[in-house]
């Protein structure tokens, strides 16, 4: 099977007929494992697994996103921003504080020609972007607490905040409902997934509802969310 078998049958059990997202998505594969060579962006090297891994480890987000102004906290190298915007018709910013990765995130926007996305450089807890967005989604390796401070304040009453964690994480959502509940969120339910054409990898989304305002004091400044996360 190849590449493109395996992402389109992923993206067909999926019920994400997009053909046209499928070149995209395969050249930003190519784009990332070309640039990876010379930069830090993912562990993943194989394309294969790039496919399964990364592009349909995020595709089941891809209902939550679309027709939504999305925010990707923590993009790294993509995900899940990259191939939200793709699959849908979310406008989609992707956030990091490491201006390298969002170099490279605007230079795959403008080559492929991915028209509902923006790459912004900018720490997180600093971004101006207020209660902007109906979803904030972040697949970032920080604790679901902390992840809850940097994205809750960006999301919209009545919007979500959507993280993407391991199946095995619940003791960290047992204690990030305290953050979520003094940011404004509540937490509404927890789904575990199948990662499509992979034998047994299971992924999960955390589903936070934005029930009121974020009290304005949060987010504080990165340091005091690291040393005393709520």
């Amino acid at each position: 099977m190849t590449e493109r078998e395996l992402l389109q049958a992923g993206l067909d059990t999926l019920g994400l007929n997009r053909p046209q997202a499928v070149d995209k998505l395969l050249a930003f594969s190519d784009c990332l494992l070309e640039t990876n060579k010379v930069m830090n962006l993912t562990a993943v090297t194989d394309p294969m697994e790039v496919v399964t891994r990364h592009f349909l480890d995020c595709a089941p987000l891809a209902p939550y996103a679309a027709g939504k102004t999305v925010i990707d906290v923590g993009c790294g190298a993509g995900f899940p921003g990259v191939p939200l915007a793709l699959l849908t018709d979310a406008q989609v910013t992707l956030l990091d504080a490491l201006g390298k990765r969002i170099k490279f995130l605007n230079g795959v926007i403008d080559q492929l020609g991915i028209d509902n996305a923006r790459a912004v450089h900018a720490r997180a807890e600093e971004f101006d972007g207020r209660e902007q967005f109906d979803l904030a989604t972040s697949r970032a390796v920080a604790r679901l607490n902390v992840l809850a401070e940097l994205s809750l304040p960006l999301v919209k009453v009545g919007g979500y905040f959507i993280a993407m964690k391991a199946v095995g994480s619940d003791e960290e959502i047992e204690q990030a409902k305290k953050a979520f509940s003094i940011l404004g969120g509540s937490l509404e339910r927890v789904v575990d997934y199948d990662v499509p054409m992979t034998d047994d990898r299971k992924s999960r989304l955390v589903i936070v509802r934005k029930v009121r305002p974020t009290p304005g004091k949060y987010p504080r400044r990165f340091q005091k969310i690291s040393a005393q996360p709520l």
